[in-house]
């Protein structure tokens, strides 16, 4: 397996991976999002994973976040933003491989934690993190009204 840092937004593999985690957003959206992080490399960090033959198998997002992150007691954070492995490649490491270099990166950031969500129905994901040694910190539901 090989991880790269994304330096641009036509990287192979990283606008499916984000479909494919976010569907709700537009291919538009997604590309002007990418091209924010790719222009700030030292508050965002961009993974991909290949496989043996450079196909891509999996993508993480990292960032710096300097506000309150629930469930933290430092700033900044090393803040995973997404991640996605494709259903042949889990359970080989690879999303352990993509957090680590998250985690890596922060380090070199001042970053003495890293932290993580995901949907409260999301239940493979929460398997995931606490399988890569994440605690869950609490649960949120969000209401609006119209007023």
């Amino acid at each position: 397996m090989n991880i790269e840092r994304c330096s641009d937004i036509h990287q192979l593999g990283w606008l499916e991976f984000r479909l494919a985690l976010w569907p709700e957003d537009s291919r538009e959206e997604h590309l002007n999002e990418m091209a924010n992080y790719v222009a700030d490399p030292d508050k965002y960090l961009n993974l991909i994973a290949y496989d043996d033959t450079f196909q891509p198998i999996g993508f993480a997002e990292g960032s710096l976040r300097v506000d309150y992150v629930e469930g933290t007691h430092s700033s900044p954070v090393a803040y995973v933003e997404g991640i996605y492995v494709v259903p042949v490649a889990r359970k080989r490491g690879v999303a352990r491989n993509l957090i680590e270099e998250i985690a890596r990166w922060g380090k070199i950031h001042g970053c003495i934690e890293l932290a993580s969500d995901t949907d409260l129905e999301n239940f493979d994901s929460q398997a995931m993190h606490k399988a890569l040694g994440f605690e869950e910190t609490g649960r949120i539901v969000y209401f609006r009204k119209d007023i």
